[in-house]
């Protein structure tokens, strides 16, 4: 190459990736946003688990507990939200490809279901060890 020549950028690894700046974060939060959406209207379970979490982020806001326990009760309820997103992502994604059974198919699902799995569980453990001993002393 010459002097003063300048290099050919390389290809953008997505003609459909974004570049940056106030445009990315605004078509991200419009995403997010149509995502939340999609989940709510097509999800059941996403509405159900954002049922129990309309009932308990407020719940553990009014329990007399310190802010880290407060907070600890709220991620463990949003994080069940979370794993199912990327469960119904996963589900989406297999069934775009192909509605026939393949085994490997199969195993993501139940690999994503078993993720929203251990996520319920925490979330279970996590309030009866938290919210438990708070409940109680409310309630004695």
């Amino acid at each position: 190459m010459t002097e003063g020549a300048s290099r050919p950028s390389p290809p953008a690894e997505s003609p459909y990736k974004s570049v940056g700046g106030l445009g990315r974060i605004a078509n991200a939060l419009r995403y997010s946003l149509r995502g939340l959406v999609q989940a709510v209207r097509v999800e059941s379970a996403f509405r159900q688990e954002l049922i129990l979490a309309a009932v308990l982020v407020p719940a553990a806001v009014l329990l007399p507990l310190p802010a880290l326990e407060t907070v600890a009760l709220i991620a463990a309820v949003m994080l069940v939200l979370i794993v199912e997103l990327i469960n119904s992502s996963i589900e989406a994604a297999i069934d775009r490809i192909s509605f026939d059974h393949h085994r490997l198919s199969g195993r993501a699902k139940d690999l994503g279901s078993a993720a929203v799995f251990l996520a319920l569980v925490l979330c279970a453990v996590t309030w009866v060890l938290v919210a438990g001993p708070a409940l109680q002393a409310l309630l004695a």
